[in-house]
């Protein structure tokens, strides 16, 4: 893959020749996250080398795209132009692995909903070629139906 010079991403996202392919996964939907084909060990953000066991044998997998909210800020200022404040930057531990954190926002809530250990799950802002993941609390089913 390489980055089209018609249609660059967005400001905020800066793929790399090892991180692409996590800025357009969401085109189907599903979030993916390097791992390791030698440990097994899931790798983020990606890189050309495998930090655990220095394997190259390195490539997307997909996740769940579920997992919880570590820790996070509500923005009050407007530091990026483009993103109205307020808004939540969050931590969240992928279920995977809660060692793999995604830094991300908090959409399809009230700001005062958000809290350590909300249990979330990803959806993606479409913006060009790129899929840009971000994560809503769950939805849990109450058996109501």
């Amino acid at each position: 893959m390489s980055i089209d010079p018609e249609n660059p991403p967005p400001r905020f996202i800066s793929p790399s020749p090892e991180s692409e392919f996590y800025w357009r996964s969401g085109a189907d939907g599903k979030l993916r996250i390097q791992r390791c084909g030698g440990c097994r060990r899931w790798i983020h953000p990606a890189g050309p080398v495998c930090p655990y066991c220095h394997s190259r044998d390195l490539a997307p997998e997909p996740v769940a795209g579920t997992g919880t909210i570590a820790t996070f800020t509500v923005n009050r200022k407007e530091w990026i132009p483009g993103f109205e404040p307020p808004y939540v930057f969050a931590l969240v531990e992928l279920d995977e692995d809660p060692t793999i954190r995604i830094s991300t926002n908090i959409v399809g809530c009230e700001i005062d909903e958000v809290a350590i250990d909300l249990r979330v799950e990803v959806e993606f802002e479409h913006n060009g070629d790129w899929f840009v993941p971000l994560f809503h609390p769950m939805v849990h089913a109450t058996g109501d139906d």
